[in-house]
This record gives C-alpha cells, sequence and structure tokens, in this order.
C-alpha cells in the first residue's frame, strides 16, 4: 500500500513540476547556445531573456510550481556545487602580501558600494548585491548571497545584469590601459585583471588575451576573491541574524541553511585533494548549469517596470563602483608590487 502511495505521489509531483522545469530548462539551452555568439555570458542572457519572456507574455499558472523549484531547489544545489571551485590552497601560492591586497580589496569595493548606494538613493540591498558581485566573484556571489540579505527578484536581475555587463566592457577596456598605457609588468598585469573583473570568464580572456604569464596570474588572483566567499557568506549571516534581531524581537532562531553548509562541506573536496580534478571540473560544470536555469527561472518572475526603475541607478552607481575597485587596485599595486 505504502509502494502505491510513494509511486503515486511521485507521478503527481512529475506531473506538478514537469511543465515548468521543463519550459525552464529550454530557456536556459537557448541562453546557452545564444552565449557561443555574444560577448557576454550565458548567465546574463538566462535571467534577461527570462525577464523578456515573463513581462513580453502571461505565463500559464501551471508553470509556476516547475519554475519556482528551479529558482529555490536548482539554486541551492547550485551554491552547493559552487564550493568545489575554492581550494584553500591558492592562499600558499599567493603569499601574504598579495592575500592581504585582494582582500583589502574586497572590504573597499563593498563599503563603497554601501556608501554610493545612500548617495544614489539606491535601496540597501541592491547596494550591497552590487558591491559584492564586484567585490568578489559577480553572478555567483550574488546567488550564494541574495538569501541571505533577502532581496527581491528584481534586485537580483538588476545586480546581475549590471554587474555582468561592467565585467564584459572590463574584460576588453582593461587590456588595452595595460598594453598602451600603465608600464605594469606581467604580474601587475595579471593582478589587476584578477583582482577587477567579476566573472572567471572575463578574467581568462582579458589575461591570456595579453599573455600566459599575465593569463595565469590572473586566474590565481581571482581564485582566491572567489575563495573569500566563503567567510563573506558566514559575516553577511552573523549580520543580518543580529539585524533581524534587533528589529524583530520575537523572530524565531534561525538554523544555518542547509545550501551553505553544503557550499563549505564540497570546499573542502579540492582543498584537502579528496576527489580527483576531472570530478571537481564535472561538479564546476554542474554548477555553472543549475545557476543558469535558476537565472532563467528568476527571469520569468521579475516585473520589468521594476527593473528598469532601479536599473539605470544601479548602472551609474555600479559603474562608480567599478571605477573605484580599478582605481583602489592599481594604488595598492603601484605601492606594494
Amino acid at each position: 500500500m505504502s509502494k502505491k502511495y510513494f509511486i503515486s505521489s511521485m507521478l503527481k509531483n512529475i506531473q506538478i513540476y514537469l511543465p515548468g522545469l521543463m519550459f525552464t530548462l529550454a530557456g536556459a539551452f537557448i541562453a546557452f547556445e545564444l552565449a557561443r555568439f555574444l560577448p557576454v555570458g550565458a548567465v546574463v542572457i538566462g535571467i534577461s531573456l527570462g525577464v523578456l519572456i515573463g513581462n513580453v507574455f502571461k505565463l500559464p499558472l501551471q508553470l509556476f510550481p516547475g519554475i519556482n523549484f528551479s529558482e529555490k531547489k536548482i539554486l541551492s544545489w547550485a551554491i552547493i556545487l559552487m564550493g568545489v571551485k575554492l581550494d584553500f590552497n591558492i592562499i600558499k601560492t599567493l603569499g601574504l602580501q598579495s592575500v592581504l591586497m585582494i582582500i583589502a580589496g574586497i572590504i573597499f569595493t563593498i563599503i563603497l558600494a554601501l556608501v554610493l548606494s545612500r548617495l544614489f538613493k539606491l535601496n540597501f540591498k541592491l547596494g550591497l548585491l552590487l558591491g559584492i558581485g564586484n567585490a568578489v566573484c559577480g553572478s555567483s556571489a550574488i546567488a550564494a548571497t541574495e538569501k541571505i540579505i533577502g532581496a527581491e527578484k528584481h534586485q537580483v536581475g538588476v545586480a546581475v545584469t549590471v554587474v555582468n555587463f561592467l565585467g564584459t566592457l572590463g574584460m576588453f577596456v582593461l587590456p588595452l590601459l595595460i598594453k598602451y598605457i600603465l608600464p605594469f609588468n606581467d604580474l601587475q598585469a595579471g593582478f589587476l585583471i584578477g583582482d577587477t573583473l567579476q566573472a572567471v570568464g572575463q578574467v581568462v580572456a582579458a589575461g591570456f588575451s595579453i599573455n600566459e604569464i599575465v593569463g595565469h596570474t590572473a586566474t590565481i588572483v581571482k581564485m582566491m576573491r572567489i575563495l573569500m566567499l566563503t567567510p563573506l557568506v558566514i559575516s553577511l549571516m552573523f549580520y543580518f541574524h543580529q539585524r533581524r534581531k534587533k528589529t524583530e524581537d520575537t523572530i524565531k532562531e534561525q538554523a544555518i541553511p542547509v545550501f551553505i553548509i553544503g557550499f563549505i562541506l564540497m570546499s573542502l573536496l579540492p582543498s584537502f585533494h579528496l576527489v580527483s580534478a576531472k570530478y571537481l571540473h564535472f561538479f564546476g560544470q554542474l554548477s555553472h548549469y543549475f545557476l543558469l536555469i535558476a537565472m532563467v527561472a528568476i527571469g520569468f518572475k521579475i516585473n520589468f517596470k521594476s527593473v528598469w526603475q532601479q536599473g539605470q541607478g544601479a548602472l551609474l552607481m555600479g559603474s562608480v563602483v567599478f571605477l573605484g575597485q580599478i582605481l583602489f587596485a592599481l594604488l595598492m599595486i603601484l605601492y606594494f608590487k
């Protein structure tokens, strides 16, 4: 009897979730293919495509259980698997001075974003997402922290779009500055690129467009920035927990989200060489695909009017933050490197 009930329940869940899940997967596949021909990442295309479809067409209600599943459950798995990209052995490779410079850059960028969000009269959570996305690792950092921050869907959409647009622009501009204006050697050039561009793909493309030494240096520096996602996530959890306790006396004690525990545990795999490189690569790729699916689902639920209202100010503020981040990195390189 219980076996029949289990099978019946499973079939019912498939019926409920499958239409929206397949619809979201189709959007992710289109975004993935478009990314082959466009100079922006699949994640940006995915969330933009989702916003376009969700606002132009009235989506049938039967799609939303699957869309919600993609947005919440698949996003959680994307964050968990993201942990395999964190190898704590990077710290040994860089040395203490470089590590401290990277940490200083991350702190400066986030604080600058929070200060500017007040000056530009932007929502605190949106300003924080822009700061985190610029400071650490773009879409991945925004996805890993948006639930902790309690950001709205349209804020996530704005932050992802702005941060990735600026990173794509920087991917072309920084190599030109290094080649024709800045008197940097290969190690300094690699540090600048790795310490400022948002996504790994942008760092790799910009670094190796100059030469291999710059490319490898930039990638290592970028990996260290990604590594800082773990202490950042823990710090945000503590900060927002304390903030909620002050504003809501009756709030229940919140457990650490399972996806954060999974994220930290997965980071142990590369750090202690617990699995081979091919499995780490597989998990890393799976994380990227899951993130793409989740971002398409988030896009379906974003109101374009909200994005447009906040997007213009966010783009201006994000640009100033990115410029400030680059100038801070330049000063650090000139003074310490």
